[in-house]
């Protein structure tokens, strides 16, 4: 990966010299939080109507037309005030098992229960404690992804990260036979993928999914699907089968087969400062990842796990759904046609997800890059994410190379449409005025 400045964490004034500490090392920040510390240097706040973040990783959490009310009272009851289980509590374990049975597993054997599910404060607590319950195993990830695996997959020293990498030129395609060559040319005992992908906005669904979850089986290679983007589906096949996409509906023995599944309300259900996230796997895994939380993190919040209850219920879910797809859809099609009428490269119009990853290499040479364009964005006040944060590299053992996708960027429809509007015609004047 090329290297870009990382600011300090320090908050004391300009200029002054911060203190360092032998014990402590310099943890650097991920992509969404690099570009918004970069932006406050510059007077950006979240509550800013002059700003523009296109670089923002969670949607737009007000009410949706079609969408159910959105919840804005929150009772604290008797016994609230107490710890919640790590696992998570019970009726909210249970709700979450029948919400996947009642979806995605009709008319099938093997059903989950509140047993197969461990509930966490946030999606990277849940990752964390999946990734502290693996073994001394080789790891399969994938190029480009999520930023925050970078550091994730670098803190445990158990098993070994192992990248794969993904084409652009082949849409970021990865098929069955793709993956059973990998797992077992590299040993890999494991993999960790979003899907739909971040940033790619690749979208492994219907027979292929189902053909992973097969080799998955076969080969005995844990499949962890980083699953936070599922209910933004664009993808006309997958639109049709309900608009969301989830490896539950392709696992024949919920506890035999190695798949774990990790998602929660930040996104799908657009309450992403709940932090209330869920791991759906075997048994015995769960009791792994429970292990881990004891350490941890101990658990989330009560009061809001019991009231995420009601979110769960098949009705509210495809609701919500149905109004993520009819809303989010319009801004999709804004920012695409907005981005390539503006000279922007898109390998793949995103099947998934919020974002739209895009390649400046045909703007003009001072902004033909995504650091370049990124920092001259920064100064008409919009954010965006340079594509090189994505090329995940654990322990940067690559050496300083140059990222293949340091020509990119991804581009968030998490916003409203008017900032959208407002950050298109900025980038219309930052082009001409760079030409």
């Amino acid at each position: 990966m090329s290297q870009f400045p990382r600011p300090k964490t320090g908050t004391g004034p300009q200029g002054v010299a911060e203190q360092n500490f032998a014990a402590f090392r310099e943890v650097p920040r991920t992509g969404v939080i690099y570009v918004t510390t970069e932006a406050g240097k510059r007077g950006y706040s979240p509550s800013s109507d002059e700003w523009c973040n296109l670089g923002q990783g969670m949607p737009e959490a007000e009410a949706l037309p079609g969408a159910p009310p959105r919840i804005a009272d929150l009772p604290i009851l008797a016994g609230d005030q107490e710890y919640a289980p790590v696992a998570g509590l019970w009726e909210l374990r249970e709700a979450i098992a029948g919400y996947y049975n009642d979806l995605f597993r009709r008319g099938m054997g093997s059903k989950y229960s509140a047993e197969n599910v461990a509930v966490s404060g946030g999606g990277r607590s849940a990752l964390t404690r999946v990734a502290a319950a693996l073994g001394n195993i080789n790891l399969g990830h994938f190029l480009p992804d999520y930023t925050a695996y970078e550091e994730l997959l670098s803190v445990f020293r158990l098993f070994s990260p192992i990248p794969i990498l993904l084409e652009p030129e082949r849409g970021y395609a990865f098929s069955g036979a793709d993956l059973r060559r990998e797992v077992l040319g590299r040993g890999l005992s494991a993999i960790l993928a979003s899907n739909p992908a971040n940033p790619t906005g690749k979208v492994i669904g219907g027979g292929d999914l189902s053909e992973w979850v097969s080799v998955g089986r076969d080969l005995d290679c844990a499949l962890i699907f980083d699953e936070f983007y599922s209910h933004y589906i664009w993808r006309p096949d997958l639109v049709a089968q309900g608009a969301i996409e989830t490896a539950a509906r392709y696992v024949q023995d919920v506890d035999r087969d190695p798949v774990v599944i990790l998602d929660g309300l930040t996104k799908n259900w657009r309450y992403p400062g709940w932090r209330v996230t869920w791991t759906v796997a075997p048994k015995k895994v769960i009791e792994g990842v429970t292990s881990a939380g004891s350490f941890l993190d101990g658990g989330g919040s009560r009061p809001l796990q019991r009231k995420a209850i009601e979110l769960l219920s098949p009705t509210a879910a495809m609701a919500e759904t149905k109004a993520i797809h009819n809303e989010f859809g319009k801004k999709r099609a804004r920012l695409l046609n907005g981005l390539r009428d503006l000279g922007f490269t898109v390998d793949l119009p995103p099947e998934g997800t919020f974002y739209v990853w895009a390649s400046a290499q045909h703007l003009p040479a001072s902004i033909s890059d995504g650091m370049s364009f990124f920092r001259a964005a920064l100064d008409r006040n919009v954010i965006t994410v340079p594509g090189e944060f994505f090329d995940v590299d654990p322990g940067k053992r690559r050496g300083g190379r140059v990222s293949r996708f340091r020509r990119h960027l991804r581009f968030s429809f998490g916003p409203a449409m008017p900032k959208l509007d407002l950050a298109l015609e900025r980038f219309k004047e930052l082009i001409a005025s760079a030409g």
